[in-house]
Formats: structure tokens, sequence, C-alpha cells
């Protein structure tokens, strides 16, 4: 991959990215106090939650290193697009996401398995009580649903976990610019719109960044081989037979952020994104020669799975809950 030149960064490419997203952004806000006290800013609320997940995906390449190359380059810009433009704590993300990525779906280290929301496993399943289990029960039905409140609960969770940091200077980098933009985001929308357009908006606006951020990283791994919390597996093994590849087109690309190559990110995380389709054959290859499943499919498809997994954890619990 380094001989092929597939783990240079790619600074022009990332500056194009960078800089048309920061103008479609800034147009969506300027139609936005253009229109004022209007209906029509429904569209723009649905605009700005597809623009929330890019700048998101642009975070998320910050983070891994993907941009820059130099830590204190790609924390500004992480900072910046996650904190100050769309309110998320950049900082809480990468810990999460690198724990993510150190042992993907493996109960007890993977982050990503381990919430409440949603259970990955018979037995997390019937752990639970109560509304929980009912919610487990019933969880393939749900899960499209439950991902309105996805851009509220990374808010919230960012938050949380900035106030219980100990690092002062984290506290302040971070606390300003996220609570600049929740200031600044609440202010113009109940400033703009009347009380009832502004929750409106607000509910649109954050379900349709909740949704479309869930649809982009739902497919990744949801459904795939997991891992006992000591169970030993080598790291191409781990990373590989763990996720799973969406297959499509450029704009397969675009609108997933170039999540699609899951397993490619996953073996080089720190590989610009518009690299890894140029690496998908080397590795679909050397998989092959070496007997190691790589899993693609298409995004519909990738959903009927991650259903299918969420309803046959879940399944044990309706006929005991209807009872």
């Amino acid at each position: 991959m380094r001989a092929a030149g597939l783990l240079r960064r790619r600074r022009v490419y990332y500056a194009v990215k960078i800089g048309v997203n920061l103008l479609l952004l800034a147009g969506g806000w300027a139609v936005f106090f253009l229109l004022g006290r209007s209906w029509w800013q429904l569209l723009v609320a649905v605009f700005l939650g597809v623009m929330f997940t890019q700048t998101g995906f642009i975070g998320h390449d910050a983070g891994h290193r993907q941009i820059s190359g130099s830590k204190r380059a790609d924390d500004l810009i992480g900072r910046i697009h996650g904190n100050l433009l769309i309110g998320l704590s950049y900082g809480w993300w990468t810990s999460k996401h690198n724990r993510h990525h150190a042992h993907p779906n493996q109960l007890g280290r993977d982050p990503d398995i381990g919430g409440r929301a949603v259970a990955f496993t018979p037995e997390q399943a019937r752990a639970r009580g109560g509304a929980g289990r009912w919610l487990a029960g019933y969880q393939a039905w749900l899960f499209f649903p439950m991902l309105l409140l996805e851009g509220l609960h990374l808010h919230v969770a960012g938050v949380r976990t900035l106030l219980g940091r100990r690092s002062a200077a984290v506290k302040v980098a971070e606390g300003t610019l996220l609570a600049a933009h929740i200031i600044g985001y609440l202010t113009a929308v109940f400033l703009v719109l009347s009380p009832v357009q502004a929750v409106a908006f607000l509910l649109l606006q954050q379900g349709v960044f909740g949704v479309y951020l869930g649809c982009s990283f739902a497919p990744n791994h949801k459904g795939m081989t997991m891992f006992g919390e000591d169970e030993k597996v080598d790291f191409l093994r781990r990373q590989v037979v763990s996720s799973r590849n969406i297959r499509g087109n450029w704009f397969t690309d675009f609108a997933l952020g170039g999540l699609n190559y899951q397993i490619e990110h996953h073996l080089f995380p720190s590989m610009p994104r518009p690299s890894l389709r140029h690496a998908q054959a080397s590795v679909r290859e050397f998989c092959e020669q070496h007997g190691i499943a790589y899993h693609e499919t298409g995004l519909v498809d990738s959903y009927v799975q991650v259903l299918r997994h969420l309803n046959t954890v879940g399944g044990p619990l309706r006929p005991e809950l209807e009872y």
C-alpha cells in the first residue's frame, strides 16, 4: 500500500473537499436567514441535516490523521468540524472510536456494541429488564425510528463526557467551541423562527442528521462476526471478518463518506478516503489467498442483514412479552 502511494496524504483533495463543504454549509445558513419566518425552512432543515453528516465525515477523517498527517493540524480540523460546526465533541468521539477500531465487535471492549439502546447478542437481550427488555424484543422494528434520536444522543454524550474530563486545557479548547455552537445554533433558530417553527426545525434537522449518520455507520459491523471478551484473534482476521463493505459507485462513496470501504478502512485507518477504493482489489485478493472471508453487499441488502440480525437477537423475548 505504501509502495503504491495509497498512504500518501491527499491534501489537495481535502482542501477542495473541506472548502466546498464549508461553502455549502454556509449557503444553507444564508438561505435560512434570508427565508426568515417561513415553513419553507423545513427544507433548509433537511439540507442542514445532510450537511451536518457530511461535516461529521470530515471530522472522522481528521480523527484518523487522514488529512494532514499532523496530530495538531488534524485535531484542529476535527474540533472545528465537530465541536464548532455540528456540536459534537471531537475528543469524546475520537476516544470512543479508537477503542472501537482496536476491538471491533468484541464484547466488553468495543463501545459501539456496549450501549443500552440495542442488544447485539442474545445474552445482552436477556439481561435487559423493564422497558429495555421490551425495546430489545422489538429492536428490529424500532431501529430506524430510534436513529431519529441519534443526533441528540451524540450531543448529550459529548457534553457529559467533556464535563467529566480532568484536563482543564481540553475542557477550555473543546468546551468553548461546543458552547459557541450550541448558543449560536439555538439563538439563530429561535430568533429567526416562530416558537412552533423553531421546534419543528430542530426536530427535523436533528432527526435527519441522526438518521443519515446512523444509516452510514449501521451497515459497517452490525450482524457480522462477534468475538468474546477474552477471545484471541489476529489483527487481520479481527478487522476483516467483523466488517462489511458496501458495493456501489462514486455516489455511494460520497454519500457514505468512504465508510462503504469498511474493511480497507479498518486495515488502514490512516489511509486517505479517496485511496480506499484503490486498495480494495489488493485487499480482497490477499484475503482470498489466505482463506479469510471478505464480505461485500449492496446497500439495501446490508440493512436487511442488520435488521435480520437484530430480529434474531430480540426474537426470543417477544413471545414472553406478548404472553
